[in-house]
């Protein structure tokens, strides 16, 4: 599946953002998705997944209680709320797709397909 990311800006600490990753193909009950993100130098860090089936969602404990990880299915599309952001949430996101029944939803090596990403940057 071919994955597509938008929605990132420049913004201030404080303020909210939404990223949107829209899919090529259905991705109902086939896929889990999550967010990652990554800056210059260090490895990709797992943001939130939201499973195939359910709407369980995982998340970061670094953006519990800020961020929310949400899919429609109808439209083939993921979406991240960014709520109170902090400079320390600058990165490039990415959008990922892996099979219904990964084992693990917090390793970039459970997810086989990857949007090219979108930068958020916060300043302060």
């Amino acid at each position: 599946v071919q994955l597509v990311e938008t929605g990132g800006e420049l913004v201030q600490a404080g303020d909210s953002l939404r990223l949107t990753c829209a899919a090529s193909e259905r991705i109902d009950s086939r896929y889990v998705m999550a967010w990652f993100r990554q800056v210059p130098g260090k490895e990709r860090e797992f943001v939130a997944a939201i499973s195939a089936v359910g709407g369980r969602t995982y998340y970061a404990d670094s953006v519990k209680g800020r961020f929310a990880i949400s899919r429609d299915n109808a439209k083939n599309t993921v979406y991240l709320q960014m709520d109170t952001l902090k400079p320390e949430d600058t990165a490039v996101y990415s959008c990922a797709a892996g099979p219904y029944d990964v084992t693990s939803y917090f390793t970039p090596f459970s997810y086989n397909d990857w949007g090219q990403g979108t930068q958020v940057t916060v300043s302060s």
